[in-house]
C-alpha cells in the first residue's frame, strides 16, 4: 500500500490550499483515510478522517469549519481543502490509512495516529506572509 500526499506550498494567512492524497497501485474506494499533520517540535495530530465510502467525516476541533475532507473515487484521490489558514496550520501534512478489512470509527482514527498502518510521504504547508 503506497500513498502520496501532495499539493503543499507557501500560502499567506487567510488563504486556501487543497491537498491531495493519491494511492499507488490500488483503488482507494472502501479504504478509510486520515489526514494528519506534524509541526516542528510537536506531536503528530489528526486533522480529518473519512470513511471508506465518504459518508462519515471527522474533523479535529482546530480545523472544524475551515477544512473539508472529501474523496473522488473516479480519480482515486482524497482531498483536504483548507481555508482561512493561519500560521498554526503550518506543518507537514500526511495521509494515512488502515487495512481495508479493519473498520474503525473515524474519530478514533484521527485521535490516535499510531493506529494508522500505512503512511504517505508528507507535503509541507507553510502559512506565512
Amino acid at each position: 500500500v503506497q500513498l502520496q500526499a501532495f499539493g503543499g506550498g507557501l500560502i499567506q494567512p487567510g488563504g486556501s490550499l487543497r491537498l491531495s492524497c493519491a494511492a499507488s497501485g490500488f483503488n482507494l474506494y472502501g479504504w478509510q483515510i486520515g489526514w494528519f499533520r506534524q509541526a516542528p517540535g510537536k506531536e503528530r495530530e489528526g486533522v480529518a478522517c473519512i470513511s471508506g465510502d465518504g459518508g462519515v467525516k471527522y474533523y479535529a476541533d482546530s480545523v472544524k469549519g475551515r477544512f473539508t475532507i472529501s474523496r473522488d473515487n473516479a480519480k482515486n484521490l482524497v482531498y483536504l481543502q483548507m481555508s482561512r489558514l493561519t500560521a498554526e496550520d503550518s506543518a507537514v501534512y500526511y495521509c494515512a490509512t488502515i487495512p481495508r478489512t479493519v473498520i474503525r470509527p473515524e474519530s478514533a482514527m484521527c485521535n490516535n495516529y499510531r493506529s494508522m498502518r500505512w503512511w504517505g510521504e508528507g507535503t509541507l504547508v507553510t502559512v506565512s506572509s
